[in-house]
């Protein structure tokens, strides 16, 4: 496992509550996954840093060594940049502003690509780039799926935003992302998914090498489409970022199970509403966010499943409702509420890793493998990366 200096002794009954806790065992497994996924369909692997936020959970990925990486703030291209990073994405559409801080990058050596979907922001990097004399690598980010932003393939401005780029030596590629697969509920929904994927991002790159344009990178991936992809021929990169932690989301697509979800978050009953059938904890959703991404799946997880300090599920528990820093617990499914005591430590597994993880300034590091205790050891406090 790899540690920076902030590293500490005791267990998870020792820290104050709450606290965001990885499990490293698991998310290695997670990671070594994805990787022999995309080397089985011939692709480069392209990480994103979104979900961990941490230079620590990303070293993971290569035994410690940087790699490409994908970021969705300019503060995670410059914390990666100081980390040693050479060869960052940065997959949100650019804002005119922000692109002093990308040339800075530039300056220092990183080959830092942008995004844009419109004419206005082709114009803007490409008077910047000619301006600042320097190229400024830009994708065209393609929608697959009406899921947020991009440009259709048959968008009569996506060869001229292309050629806009390549006459200022700015055109990089194409970039998409398969937003709707979080809501395909089966294997084959998300095959489809991935296919619609992979096929829109190779025609527009076709489009554009019809124009005599070149097409450099062909980027594609979301987490499911990235574990249901079954050919990606025409893509030179696979992007995810969910897969190191994973979550209930993920779990609820079948895309993973809950016993791969590498984060969760240590909380203490404090108090206990036997009258309403409730247990109550001092994480509430300023511990595990607002999100409440499985209500929309057909079996509704609350804010979190409960397991105990060791990482073992409790059934029938799950945090049904939170304030700013209250969490309630009930049994569901005809379980019976279980007797604990205040003071007793839980652990629950969140609906969405990249909403949790954000709640917290870094992460108490476990090892669930085959020496691991009742009361896993700490071996590690990492940091994450905040702000924009």
């Amino acid at each position: 496992m790899t540690t920076n200096p902030s590293t500490t002794t005791g267990t998870l009954a020792d820290p104050d509550t709450p606290f965001a806790v990885v499990d490293v065992h698991k998310a290695l497994r997670n990671i070594d996954r994805l990787a022999a996924r995309a080397d089985h369909l011939g692709v480069a692997l392209r990480p994103h840093v979104k979900t961990a936020k941490s230079l620590e959970v990303a070293a993971l990925v290569h035994g410690g060594s940087p790699h490409p990486v994908t970021v969705s703030t300019l503060a995670e291209a410059e914390a990666f940049a100081d980390g040693g990073y050479t060869d960052i994405t940065y997959a949100v559409g650019i804002a005119p502003h922000k692109l002093p801080r990308v040339i800075a990058l530039l300056r220092r050596g990183v080959t830092l690509r942008v995004l844009l979907d419109s004419t206005e922001q082709a114009d803007c990097v490409a008077e910047a780039s000619r301006r600042e004399g320097i190229s400024i690598p830009t994708q065209i980010e393609i929608d697959c799926d009406g899921h947020r932003g991009g440009l259709k393939t048959d968008a009569p401005a996506l060869v001229d935003i292309a050629r806009t780029l390549h006459d200022a030596g700015c055109l990089d590629g194409v970039l998409t992302h398969a937003g709707e697969s979080y809501f395909a509920y089966s294997a084959e929904e998300q095959r489809l998914a991935a296919k619609n994927e992979r096929d829109t991002a190779v025609a527009a790159a076709e489009k554009l090498r019809a124009a005599g344009l070149p097409v450099t990178t062909v980027s594609v991936g979301s987490t499911p489409t990235a574990h249901a992809a079954e050919d990606l021929t025409g893509v030179t990169e696979l992007r995810a970022g969910n897969y190191v932690f994973f979550d209930l989301v993920m779990a609820g697509l079948g895309v993973c199970q809950v016993d791969d979800l590498a984060l969760s978050v240590v909380v203490t009953v404090i108090g206990q509403r036997p009258e309403y059938g409730w247990i109550v904890t001092d994480g509430g959703w300023m511990a595990m966010s607002r999100d409440r991404g499985t209500a929309a799946q057909p079996r509704d997880q609350g804010y979190g499943l409960v397991t105990d300090l060791a990482g073992h599920l409790i059934s029938g528990l799950v945090m049904s409702a939170a304030s700013q820093e209250h969490g309630t617990i009930i049994a569901r499914d005809g379980a019976t509420l279980p007797d604990l005591p205040v003071g007793t430590r839980l652990r629950v597994l969140p609906n969405h890793a990249c909403a949790t993880a954000a709640q917290h300034r870094g992460y108490h590091v476990i090892d669930s493998g085959p020496t691991a205790t009742d009361a896993p050891a700490v071996q590690a406090v990492w940091h994450r990366i905040s702000g924009w």
